[in-house]
């Protein structure tokens, strides 16, 4: 019995060696309802935040504008033409100076902005863009990663055709959607077609994408074939202590 029990612990201990634990994505814990997600107004924007790089473009005016879609000046934040949001929600803006735009959308602060450059522009037109909302989607797409919204209204399924689609693994019914703290769980093979379109994306969401059973099989299976030769051999030694 004593030989046996050796044996036993032999083979356990070798399993565990050859084991490997799953590769797990760190997710908020507390639960979300998904109605929320579709409680959003279909005219939604995005408000200015601290840390928010904002381009401003004044028509006609490029020696003020920061970063215009109206001119050579590309507005996207690699071209660094913007004006970094503080702390307390103020830009500091050529000509006007000091401003509070945190808490507004992109188009409440145009029209402030409308009212102090007109001191000066007769009839001035203003574009305000914020440049790096963006969101972040993991998992079993085929191209992972962060990506810019550079559009105000941005759905998931847009999102994830920018990542290039679902690998072949990708689990449809298990999408986790990480949004201020809470983690939503998603069934995209449950969600009709209206919720797929209506479900936006905000800035700082986290997309991760499970992946099916198939996928651990399927890394396991290499390491399959000499557990199994080790069992073997465990089992001829095991058969000879026996017979001795």
């Amino acid at each position: 019995m004593q030989r046996i029990i050796l044996i036993f612990s032999i083979a356990v201990a070798v399993l565990g060696l050859s084991s490997c634990s799953n590769q797990q994505f760190l997710v908020s814990k507390t639960e979300g309802d998904i109605q929320d997600l579709l409680k959003l107004d279909s005219n939604f924007q995005h408000t200015i935040r601290p840390d928010d790089k904002l381009s401003l473009s004044i028509w006609n005016h490029d020696d003020i504008s920061l970063g215009s879609v109206f001119s050579i000046y590309n507005s996207n934040e690699s071209y660094g033409k913007w004006v970094l949001v503080d702390q307390n929600g103020y830009a500091q803006l050529p000509k006007v100076g000091k401003v509070k735009l945190g808490g507004l959308t992109c188009t409440q602060a145009a029209d402030t902005l409308l009212q102090l450059y007109a001191l000066n522009i007769k009839d001035p037109i203003i574009v305000v863009k914020i440049l790096n909302r963006k969101v972040t989607i993991l998992g079993e797409v085929r191209s992972p990663g962060n990506y810019i919204l550079d559009e105000e209204q941005v759905n998931l399924l847009e999102v994830i055709g920018r990542a290039q689609g679902f690998t072949n693994y990708a689990n449809m019914k298990e999408i986790m959607l990480v949004r201020n703290n809470r983690n939503y769980s998603l069934d995209l093979q449950k969600m009709d077609e209206f919720q797929l379109h209506n479900l936006l994306l905000q800035s700082d969401d986290i997309l991760v994408v499970t992946a099916t059973r198939g996928k651990a099989i399927d890394e396991k299976a290499p390491r399959l074939i000499p557990i199994a030769s080790t069992i073997t051999a465990i089992a001829v030694v095991a058969s000879f202590i026996l017979a001795q």
